[in-house]
Parts: structure tokens; sequence; C-alpha cells
């Protein structure tokens, strides 16, 4: 019988990679998206498309692209967030004046003051993260996370 992904790692590959670096970057990031996920969902977003309307709330305006960059999510997840950004009622698209292909992306009313509301919900999970270390843990934290940052990316 095969073992499903539910039942956890085999026991010969448990701990492998336990003492890792990345593991435990990964483990932290998935911890703060999980519990951002949660304090989203009673607002109906997810967090695509929290990070979408709070890009937006501060632009004129941006593409799909511009967006999946900045969201770092694949141009496939981008176009999936916007059209149920779209169907919802809390963007507005329109052809870019400068190129015919390109749609805009704008935040409505509704999305303006939706995403107010559910960032309250994000920054009190980040401020319950934040009240877990001292302001000078916090700033090596940051410091060493931006320089492993500019070390990985000085590897391209």
């Amino acid at each position: 019988m095969e073992r499903g992904a539910a039942e956890g790692p085999r026991t010969e590959y448990a701990g492998v990679g336990a003492d890792r670096l990345g593991r435990t970057i990964k483990r932290a990031e998935q911890a703060l998206i999980s519990r951002k996920s949660r304090a989203l969902r009673e607002f109906g977003l997810t967090v695509p498309q929290y990070a979408v309307l709070l890009l937006l709330s501060v632009s004129e305006g941006m593409s799909a692209a511009q967006l999946a960059r900045e969201c770092m999510v694949t141009p496939q997840t981008m176009a999936t967030v916007l059209t149920n950004l779209d169907r919802s009622g809390l963007i507005e698209r329109s052809t870019s004046p400068l190129h015919q292909k390109v749609k805009v992306n704008r935040i409505s009313d509704e999305g303006r003051a939706l995403v107010a509301r559910a960032d309250k919900a994000a920054l009190e999970v980040e401020g319950r993260l934040a009240a877990e270390f001292t302001e000078e843990e916090l700033g090596t934290l940051n410091a060493l996370l931006e320089r492993a940052i500019s070390a990985l990316d000085a590897l391209e």
C-alpha cells in the first residue's frame, strides 16, 4: 500500500533536511502565509488577492505582468487572481492606451474599502509575530534576511 502525503514522510526520510537553513526559512514563510490566510478568510480574500488589492490601492493601475512580478506568483496564477477579483467587482480592467493587448488593472471603490479592512487583519498577524521579538532582535532579523536575499541574488 502506498503512503499518502497526509501520512507524513516515510521513516527513512524523516529528518532529511531538518537542519537546513532553506527548510527553516520555508517553514517560517508557510506559517506566516497560513496565519494570514486564516485572517483574510473572513474578508473572502486569499493572500494573493489581498496582495493585488494592496498594490492597486497605492497605484494608478498595473498590468498583470507587473502584478505577477510584485506578488511573486506565476503569470497563470495572476490571471486567475485577476479574473476572480474582476468577477467580484473588486477591480476594474481596461485596455492600456499604450498597448492594445495589455489590460490595466485598477482597484474599484468596493475593493479599496475591502482591502482597508483586510489590511488591518493582515497587519495584526504581522504585529503579533513582531511582538515575539525585541526591537533589537527585529532589526537583526530584518538585516539578516536582507543579507540572505543579497547573497542569493549575487549567485545569479
